[in-house]
């Protein structure tokens, strides 16, 4: 009977792939995943089979594998983990394979927190990079901010509609349509983290506007307080 294993392999570098995550590939018989993806687990593809996925071949592809598949194991590898950001896809294959194994990996949205010293208990972690509606999504973040609360937000690039795009400067405007002060705010933007093309942009959310940015980009809006257990004595102070 076939396995299917649908497994996160870290923002990047090889560095951050889980060593669960490096055998399941190891012992794999099919590797499926995006040519980003698949880059990042190139070393252990030596002798398997591997189908280039894209997001016009995706569901063919998919379907072709459940249709052909019988004692073999098939991994699908995603960038960062698996089970943040990639619903939509993750959904699809449980209903297309019925049984799918899900293992975590690490994401970049836990390496900007560590980046920008955000702890993730005190902030609201939103991804917008989705398909369907974000209008949800844009008020959770306006309600993190109101709260004081630090927002790792993951933008949303859409090269072929840019009115459905919601990158760094499309926040900072929308912001400041609802009456933030951008250029108060804190924010850091990271691309490509953990590869030897990691950049941060670092400074107010007004100086967004207009700047580009890759698809490969995580955003802090820092409100970050700093607290310490320094701040609490009674929890070793003796009892007078």
């Amino acid at each position: 009977m076939a396995k299917v294993y649908a497994v996160g392999v870290g923002p990047g570098s090889p560095e951050y792939i889980t060593k669960i995550v490096m055998d399941i590939i190891q012992n794999a018989d099919v590797v499926a995943g995006y040519d980003y993806t698949l880059n990042t687990i190139n070393q252990h593809l030596i002798g398997k089979k591997v189908h280039h996925i894209t997001m016009s071949n995706q569901e063919n592809a998919y379907q072709r594998l459940a249709k052909d598949l019988r004692d073999e194991t098939l991994v699908i590898p995603f960038t960062g983990d698996v089970n943040f950001s990639e619903s939509e896809v993750i959904d699809r294959l449980i209903q297309i394979f019925s049984d799918v194994t899900l293992i975590p990996g690490v994401s970049s949205t836990q390496v900007a927190a560590s980046r920008a010293c955000i702890p993730t208990d005190k902030c609201q972690v939103i991804s917008m990079h989705i398909t369907g509606d974000i209008e949800d999504k844009k008020h959770r973040m306006i309600q993190a901010l109101k709260d004081k609360l630090s927002v790792i937000l993951v933008p949303r690039p859409w090269p072929s509609r840019p009115d459905l795009s919601f990158m760094p400067s499309d926040v900072s405007k929308y912001l400041a349509d609802k009456g933030f002060d951008t250029k108060q705010q804190r924010v850091l933007v990271y691309e490509y983290l953990t590869m030897p093309t990691e950049k941060v942009f670092e400074g107010s959310m007004a100086e967004l506007i207009g700047r580009e940015f890759s698809d490969m980009t995580v955003m802090v809006i820092d409100q970050n307080k700093s607290d310490s257990y320094m701040n609490y004595p009674w929890q070793w102070a003796k009892a007078v």
